[in-house]
């Protein structure tokens, strides 16, 4: 017989345990007092190839890496149950283009190139570090040759004019038809830091543009990325020495008219750290007056933090930036510890996995019945692969639109003995997912590849993968390699995608740049 001491305490226990059950979580902050910051200058350019025929020199003390912010801590979080176990068919998609683009020697040598690129109407422009060029996307004629990107501000005064600053990226507004180039600006002691912007006036990326500077004082805005959203174009940064992870937005509706347009950004605040803000694919925009999703990894290994950025520029302080919305995913380790670990033939330098952080972009795209957001990183591989670095992709969906986002689908794509890292993902409209990556062990030098899924396929499985370039160099004397790359859709058929990435053709630094465009078969 139970004692009735003996009893209590079960009863006290059970109790206890119910009161797990009940109580709510904790809740999300809602984020105020957002500061507004006007551009120091603006104006509108001629046309670039005009400029174009007179680039500024590139400053070589720029070519100066920045170390690296010690970035989310998460260490092993248990297996990764994600990991694919069945091996899919060939990615079943044909190949359209498949070129070179800039390489380091045109681009001054610097290293990391940042190679990213954006597909319109009629061009594909791909930008690196501190060079762009712009193609014809039928013919991958090169419209205009790789030019130095300060030369867009060639007349306008200040950093941005004279001091090409790196980390760019390039995005193609869908909505407007029109290009958004930006890059970062600073001086030798980094006691003066901006972000320069440049929004096209027509749909020609070599044409005229609307161009912005943006000081961030003596706070490096490092590591932006950006995301076009119908009522803002979204910016994050890594702030080095205000507190590190910064979501910003840009007037977008100014920006496009060529007015004056506001920034506005809530404080850096830590662990909060290399933001994605999301980035609309497709011709159906996100509901009437849905905010930003920014999304950042979580700081354990179980978890992905999605924040809501709502914007009022006619009433700033209406402006909130709301979250974390905790997003369960299956444990994942980062690769490398986050560093440096990616290895390739003698004698290649070890390599940076930057599995720190998710990787550009966080592509988004409204089916009608739900939302959907895929993105990717790099993680530590399972079971019995030896390879140094897997991908680990999502797809979060919000079903009806406007809910909160949740995990539709998570896979982690790893080679049984070759690194994959450096990946970026995109959508079309059918629901067919590409991922293209680097691929690199001490056998295979880095090399270029892309894979993929159609909806039928088992949920979080992707099919084998299709080379797009062989590397026939390696890397040495820096062990920073890309930083991020780029999947973009066409606009044109909402099908084709378009894949930019660095490989080596000589070893050394002098990279080269790769650009793949294909489609899935099932996709008209």
């Amino acid at each position: 017989m139970q004692s009735t001491g003996a009893a209590s305490l079960r009863r006290l226990l059970l109790f206890s345990c119910l009161l797990l059950w009940i109580v709510p979580a904790p809740a999300q902050e809602v984020q105020r007092g957002a500061r507004v910051i006007q551009p120091t200058r603006q104006d509108v350019s001629l046309p670039l190839r005009e400029l174009a025929t007179y680039p500024p020199p590139l400053q070589p003390r720029l070519q100066t890496l920045f170390p690296k912010h010690p970035l989310r801590p998460s260490g092993s979080a248990g297996v990764d149950t994600a990991v694919q176990q069945l091996v899919l068919p060939n990615v079943t998609t044909t190949n359209l283009l498949n070129f070179d683009g800039i390489s380091g020697t045109m681009a001054g040598g610097a290293t990391p190139p940042d190679t990213n690129g954006s597909v319109g109407g009629t061009q594909f422009v791909e930008i690196v570090n501190f060079d762009f060029a712009v193609y014809d996307k039928t013919t991958g004629a090169v419209l205009l040759a790789p030019t130095r990107i300060n030369t867009i501000w060639a007349g306008f005064g200040g950093l941005c004019e004279t001091i090409a600053g790196g980390d760019p990226v390039v995005l193609w507004d869908k909505a407007a038809q029109r290009w958004l180039l930006t890059e970062l600006s600073y001086n030798g002691t980094l006691t003066s830091n901006f972000v320069c912007i440049a929004v096209s006036t027509s749909s020609d990326a070599a044409g005229s543009y609307n161009r912005y500077a943006y000081s961030f004082g003596t706070t490096l805005p490092d590591y932006p990325k950006y995301g076009i959203w119908p009522d803002a174009y979204y910016l994050s940064v890594n702030a080095f020495g205000a507190g590190f992870g910064e979501p910003c937005a840009l007037d977008r509706t100014a920006m496009l008219a060529g007015a004056t347009a506001a920034m506005i950004c809530f404080p850096a605040k830590s662990p909060n750290s290399s933001f994605l803000p999301s980035d609309m694919d497709g011709t159906t925009p996100p509901p009437a007056g849905a905010p930003n999703h920014f999304v950042e990894l979580g700081t354990s290994g179980t978890t992905l933090n999605e924040f809501d950025f709502h914007v009022d520029f006619v009433n700033p302080t209406n402006s909130t930036f709301t979250g974390p919305n905790a997003i369960t995913v299956k444990s994942y380790s980062l690769a490398c510890g986050g560093g440096t670990c990616i290895k390739q033939p003698s004698p290649g330098t070890t390599l940076d996995s930057l599995g720190d952080r998710l990787m550009f972009r966080l592509a988004y795209r409204n089916f009608g019945d739900h939302e959907s957001m895929v993105v990717a990183h790099s993680v530590k591989p399972s079971g019995t692969s030896t390879a140094l670095s897997a991908v680990r992709w999502y797809e979060l969906r919000s079903t009806p639109p406007g809910g909160k986002f949740s995990v539709f689908q998570q896979g982690t794509f790893q080679n049984k003995n070759i690194s994959l890292w450096m990946g970026s993902i995109a959508m079309d409209k059918v629901g067919d997912i590409a991922l293209g990556m680097s691929a690199s062990n001490t056998s295979v030098k880095p090399t270029v590849v892309y894979t993929g899924r159609v909806p039928g396929d088992p949920a979080g499985m992707l099919e084998s993968p299709k080379v797009v370039v062989k590397g026939t160099g390696v890397q040495s004397g820096s062990n920073r390699w890309g930083d991020y790359s780029s999947m973009s859709v066409d606009p044109a058929d909402d099908c084709t995608f378009w894949y930019s990435q660095e490989y080596a053709k000589t070893n050394g630094t002098n990279w080269a740049t790769r650009m793949v465009s294909f489609k899935f078969n099932s996709c008209h």
